[in-house]
Formats: structure tokens, C-alpha cells, sequence
């Protein structure tokens, strides 16, 4: 019984000093002299950290923020890279799926239309080297008048 008189004392000596410090800090809130205190203090704490980020920049020293910064890009990369090092697995055993004979046919059929295209282009290759065919008679008597492209020359004036 002595330890439940002693436990109960104890929180209600707990639950006072809380109440107490509660008092207290709510009462420091209200305070127009604490309040602007507290808020100069956080105010030349901003100051000091521009100052200080100011100076490290200075010394070019990254700061805090620019780690973060790298961590985060790091950590993204590193992501990406995860994703391809999955996709060149995936792909290796694609390709390890596949059966030789498989390659070998297709490598054929490749083989087979690449001749195709190679005697259509030596065709092509031909016909364009082949001469034109002459025009008709009707055609070669229409000529345009030589004179009228050579360009006229104005009459040079005579000094008096």
C-alpha cells in the first residue's frame, strides 16, 4: 500500500510541475519582451546561416544543402542504373532463350533478301547508266532563239 501512496503522490507531484511549466512557458509566450527576443534570436540565427553559407561558398565548401542536393541526384542515378543493369538482365536471357538454329535461319533469310536487293540495285545501277533515248524528230526542230538569251548591251554615249 505504501507503493501505491507513493506512485500516486508522484504523479500528482508530475502532473503539478507539468501544469507549473505549462504556466510558465505560456506566460513567456505572451510576453512582448520575450516574444521580440525570440524572434530576433531566430532572426539572426537566418542571418548566420547566410552568412556561413556565404562563406563556405567563399572557400568553395559545399554546404549542407548541396550535399543533400548531390545525395538526392545520387540516389537517382543510382535508381536509374539499377534499371538498367534489370534491363541488360532481361535481355541476356532473352537472348540466352534463344536457339542457335534459330540465329542461323534467321541470319539466312537476311542473307537471302540482302542478294535480292543487292541484283535490284545493280538493275537500278544499269538503267540509269544507260543512255537516253533519242528524241523524237518533231522535238529537235523546236529550238529556242539563240539571240534572245545573249543579254543586249546599251549603245555607249559619246562625250561632247
Amino acid at each position: 500500500m505504501a507503493d501505491d501512496s507513493q506512485s500516486g503522490l508522484r504523479d500528482k507531484i508530475a502532473r503539478q510541475g507539468e501544469d507549473a511549466l505549462g504556466k510558465l512557458a505560456q506566460e513567456l509566450l505572451e510576453n512582448p519582451l520575450v516574444n521580440s527576443a525570440i524572434a530576433r534570436a531566430f532572426t539572426a540565427r537566418e542571418k548566420a546561416v547566410q552568412a556561413q553559407e556565404t562563406a563556405m561558398g567563399a572557400l568553395n565548401i559545399p554546404s549542407a544543402a548541396d550535399v543533400e542536393r548531390l545525395t538526392r541526384r545520387l540516389r537517382s542515378v543510382s535508381q536509374r542504373m539499377e534499371g538498367i543493369e534489370e534491363a541488360v538482365d532481361r535481355l541476356d536471357q532473352r537472348l540466352a532463350g534463344m536457339s542457335q538454329s534459330g540465329l542461323d535461319d534467321r541470319l539466312g533469310r537476311i542473307e537471302g533478301q540482302l542478294s535480292t536487293l543487292r541484283i535490284e540495285i545493280s538493275n537500278l545501277a544499269g538503267s540509269l547508266d544507260a543512255s537516253p533515248a533519242p528524241l523524237p524528230r518533231e522535238q529537235e526542230r523546236l529550238k529556242v532563239d539563240e539571240a534572245a538569251a545573249a543579254p543586249k548591251r546599251k549603245p555607249a554615249k559619246r562625250k561632247r
